[in-house]
């Protein structure tokens, strides 16, 4: 019998729709620059590989109210589609990539991007700009079938609409997305791709409702406090 020098934290878990089973998140895996558009927003132009930055488990949050961090005065949203893995493999090809998916949420990748953009400035990792507490707001997870590539992606704030995507403008589709993952790591069931974001990321700040909602997969609603 295994004896631990402290109580084992709680493992961090997602909703699955229409059922009382939670998805046990075993890591967080996000795509960069992975629509045309948010690519030039951010200064770039090409269909390079894509490339991926991590969250801890424990920043997935369904709360209703989202903390606003420490040490930043630029928080900004991006909406995403998410991808909920139930097996995994690596050097997986994208056909066998799909049969990994267990369904699929609505999510925002929250960053502090002015200290992303300082890190990014000195050739530094990103994880103060990425990987903070309660930077991954999540839906309950759809078990389904992949959405349409017409799916609208989109993000409204305190009612105005700031992101418009469609699944289908993603440069990297998630058969390719997951497949190059598994170049990288390991998948394995519990992990949770987030698959990048449209353009029109922007701050927000205490007070805001942000809104955003994957078309045939979810809807996803918090306030900054």
């Amino acid at each position: 019998m295994t004896t631990y020098a402290f109580h084992p934290h709680t493992l961090p878990t997602v909703p699955v729709e229409g059922s009382e089973a939670v998805f046990p998140v075993r890591r967080i895996l996000c795509v960069g620059r992975n629509y045309a558009a948010h690519r030039r927003e951010m200064g770039g132009d090409e269909r390079d590989p894509p490339f991926f930055f991590a969250k801890p488990a424990d920043a997935v949050t369904t709360g209703a109210e989202i903390p606003y961090p420490p040490a930043t005065s630029d928080l900004h949203h991006e909406i995403e589609l998410v991808v909920a893995l139930k097996a995994g493999g690596a050097n997986l090809s994208p056909e066998r990539a799909i049969a990994c998916v267990y369904g699929y949420a609505v999510g925002v990748d929250l960053t502090r991007r002015d200290l992303q953009g300082a890190a990014k400035a000195k050739g530094q990792p990103w994880e103060a700009g990425k990987a903070f507490d309660a930077s991954a707001p999540i839906s309950a997870i759809r078990v389904m079938d992949a959405p349409a590539p017409e799916a609208a992606v989109t993000l409204s704030v305190n009612g105005t609409e700031r992101q418009r995507g469609q699944i289908g403008d993603m440069i990297w589709n998630v058969g390719e997305i997951i497949a190059k993952a598994s170049a990288l790591w390991t998948l394995a069931a519990g992990d949770l791709i987030f698959t990048g974001t449209p353009e029109g990321v922007a701050a927000i700040v205490r007070g805001d409702r942000v809104v955003g909602e994957v078309e045939g997969v979810g809807r996803l609603e918090f306030t900054v406090v």
